[in-house]
């Protein structure tokens, strides 16, 4: 299947969008239940910490939360590789 210019646009929107998004913040920080979900997927020793906390601290919600800080080339490289792809997507053929 051939990519189309509305396609090769429409990726390039959505990775110049993701780009400014990287570039914007700081850091993110995963909710305590996906933290859970990701320490079970790559059995870390996170899920044993998480699945013991509300036994221990009677409390209904895991107590250790995922901050993950994006690098700052990300953003720039993702910047460019929309930037690309929209300028592509300008010189190819209109769909039929």
């Amino acid at each position: 299947m051939d990519i189309n210019r509305n396609q090769c646009f429409l990726v390039g929107l959505v990775l110049l969008f993701l780009g400014v998004q990287f570039l914007m913040v700081e850091s993110f920080v995963f909710t305590p239940e996906f933290t859970q979900f990701l320490a079970k997927q790559t059995d870390h020793p996170l899920a044993s910490v998480n699945a013991a906390a509300p036994a221990l601290i009677e409390a209904a919600e895991p107590v250790i939360k995922k901050t993950v800080h994006p690098p700052e080339w990300l953003g720039w490289a993702l910047l460019s590789l929309s930037g690309t792809l929209i300028l592509q997507s300008l010189v190819m053929k209109k769909p039929d």
